[in-house]
Order: C-alpha cells, then structure tokens, then sequence
C-alpha cells in the first residue's frame, strides 16, 4: 500500500520514466534470478550504472540494453516502450518467452535488435 503524497514512484526528477521501465524489465524477467545483475535496483546506484545498461554521454538516457545470455526468464513487458532513445536492445541467449510487445515499435531510435535463441 502506498500513501500518494509520499509516493515517489511517479516522481520523474527523482524516479525517471526509464528507471521505471527498467526495473520493470527486471522483475518482469525474473531478475532475481539472472546470472549477473550487478547493481540492478540498487537504490544509490544510477541506473547507468547497472549491469548491461548504457547510456549516452550526459548519462540522462538509455541507449542500449544488453542482457545476451544472463539466465533471463519470463516474459518482455510492454513498458520497454519507455526507453525512449535506445539504440540497441541485445537479449539473445536467454529463456524469454511469449511474444515481442506490440510497443517496441514506438522505439524509433532502435537500430540493432538480437532476441535470438530464446
């Protein structure tokens, strides 16, 4: 239960929209679970910062997004569509199921994209 003047959640100076998409994408994907999830949700850690994540030189966007072969599981969740200004999504050699969200084609910076052998 949350309380909604203190929830920070929707607070996008101190929780950014692709912060959000990103743990999203973590727990959608059983991140618990992941062979190597340094740093992923750690609340004093930049979310630049995390495993696999890359962002661009004012290290205010996500640029790309690379998992290959991290023991991720479950399935994509349509809030991938908030990255925004990613260029390179690389999940291949994982045991991600189900089918591609619809939303990935609101990606329009997107120009590399591997989701092979899950």
């Amino acid at each position: 239960r949350s309380v909604k003047e203190f929830d920070l959640a929707n607070d996008t100076e101190l929780c950014p929209v692709e912060r959000t998409a990103l743990s999203d994408f973590y727990y959608s994907t059983k991140g618990a679970e992941w062979t190597d999830s340094t740093n992923w949700l750690d609340e004093y850690t930049r979310y630049c910062n995390w495993k696999g994540v890359t962002c661009d030189g004012d290290k205010q966007h996500v640029i790309e997004l690379e998992r290959a072969n991290n023991g991720l599981s479950g399935r994509l969740n349509e809030s991938i569509r908030h990255l925004t200004f990613i260029e390179k999504l690389d999940l291949s050699d994982n045991d991600i199921k189900g089918s591609i969200p619809t939303e990935i084609d609101q990606l329009t910076e997107l120009s590399y994209l591997r989701l092979s052998y899950n």
